[in-house]
């Protein structure tokens, strides 16, 4: 796929994102958080995956740089969703 084919399927891909989660009443969003941390390893698996096959690229260490940062932010996504989610669990201890 051409660099500007994956920049707008990033772009796309992020707009109805947040429109999806927007939609998301606050009642809801924590609970759904601490579900979507599944979805978060998959992206760490997709980003691990992209960043291995970015050596075939034109421009390794470019593409290998964005693997990493791409890695970084889910790590971050899925940390944040487990500390939210402990913070929520223990509101009902006693």
């Amino acid at each position: 796929m051409s660099p500007l084919v994956l920049v707008i399927l990033f772009v796309v891909s992020s707009l109805v994102g947040y429109k999806v989660i927007s939609a998301v009443p606050s009642l809801l969003h924590t609970p759904l958080m601490s579900g979507s941390n599944a979805l978060s390893g998959i992206t760490i698996l997709g980003a691990l995956t992209a960043t291995a096959i970015a050596r075939m690229m034109d421009n390794p260490v470019l593409a290998q740089i964005a693997g990493f940062v791409a890695i970084v932010l889910a790590m971050v996504n899925v940390v944040g969703g487990f500390v939210v989610t402990d913070r929520m669990l223990r509101m009902f201890h006693r």
